[in-house]
């Protein structure tokens, strides 16, 4: 019975990635920062089946005493500062965690258990300022907010340990994936989340930034198993994941909107305050070789995720109000 470490366990990927490791047999272990509240709903449902240990980025010695504790042969790194506008007002803190972070977990694994095999989360914000459209794993890197930048060092780190130590670690340069389990701060659950509050009366609009930003939009669940996938592989690569098309937010409005019987152009405001200081246009993926080498497709649409994101958002209101 394999075992499997992941960091940012509670968080969206998380949940979904640990599901999945459960259901293929895994004994799987979460770390999570110690806090003085208890953020653990989207993994109440896994709490009796995985180990909750408490870890910290960014604490060297809290790592390898979890590395020791959990002896993993597979480990998932999905812990970060992960919301790019808060990058913006936390620069120093996002690298300390979502660059630094990471050495201080391929290191404690260098230490522990070089063999075990490293997945760290990279991000189609890497690409920002995109130098090609669409974007694979040998496009230029253009980061555009102290996030990016962040995970470009992530990125250039682990193939450091894998060339420099001959760790199988591989990097997941994943592009946005959303579902019901999204932090409400993000621009896809916040539209879904005022759709439903809007179409049951409890808000009349939702200011949102710029409209015109197109996203390679997926479904996080498809996602994981590409993670899961890039682990399996006999050497080590990098995958970009995505689905190879590309909606702006305004659609992804109309669509939420439309699926609650409203036009989204009665309630949605456009508003300056919420755009980026340097706003990044266009991120659309190119997943071929993730296709060819790991046999990954996707296989929600972005409509169907629309459709998931709404549904469930009005079913949390709604149950809410009751």
């Amino acid at each position: 019975m394999p075992a499997a470490l992941i960091t940012g366990v509670n968080g969206q990927d998380g949940s979904y990635l640990a599901e999945l490791l459960l259901e293929k047999g895994y004994t799987v272990a979460g770390m999570v920062r110690r806090s003085s509240t208890r953020n653990y709903e989207r993994i109440e449902h896994l709490l009796d089946d995985i180990d909750i240990i408490q870890g910290d980025l960014h604490d060297q010695s809290s790592l390898v005493d979890v590395m020791e504790r959990v002896q993993p042969d597979e480990v998932y790194n999905l812990a970060a500062q992960s919301f790019v506008p808060t990058s913006w007002n936390q620069p120093v803190l996002t690298g300390e965690v979502s660059a630094l972070g990471v050495t201080r977990l391929l290191e404690a694994i260098r230490l522990v258990k070089p063999a075990a095999r490293f997945y760290q989360a990279s991000s189609s914000e890497l690409f920002g300022k995109v130098r090609e459209v669409p974007q694979n794993e040998d496009t230029p890197f253009y980061p555009r907010s102290p996030y990016g930048v962040a995970k470009v060092y992530a990125h250039w780190i682990t193939v450091n340990y894998r060339e420099s130590y001959g760790m199988h670690a591989a990097s997941g340069i994943l592009f946005n994936h959303e579902s019901p389990r999204r932090g409400l701060d993000f621009v896809t659950r916040k539209i879904t989340h005022g759709a439903a509050r809007i179409r049951l009366g409890l808000q009349t609009e939702l200011r949102l930034g710029n409209l015109e930003a197109k996203r390679d939009w997926g479904f996080a669940k498809d996602y994981v198993e590409a993670m899961w996938l890039m682990l399996q592989q006999e050497a080590a690569e990098d995958f970009v994941i995505g689905t190879g098309k590309a909606h702006s937010v305004r659609e992804f409005c109309e669509a939420a909107f439309k699926h609650v019987g409203l036009n989204y152009e009665d309630y949605v405001v456009e508003d300056e305050r919420f755009y980026r200081p340097a706003e990044v246009d266009l991120l659309l993926a190119d997943p071929t070789r993730a296709k060819e080498k790991l046999g990954w497709q996707p296989r929600v649409s972005f409509s169907e995720l629309v459709q998931m994101m709404v549904e469930a958002d009005l079913a949390l209101v709604g149950g809410q109000l009751g």
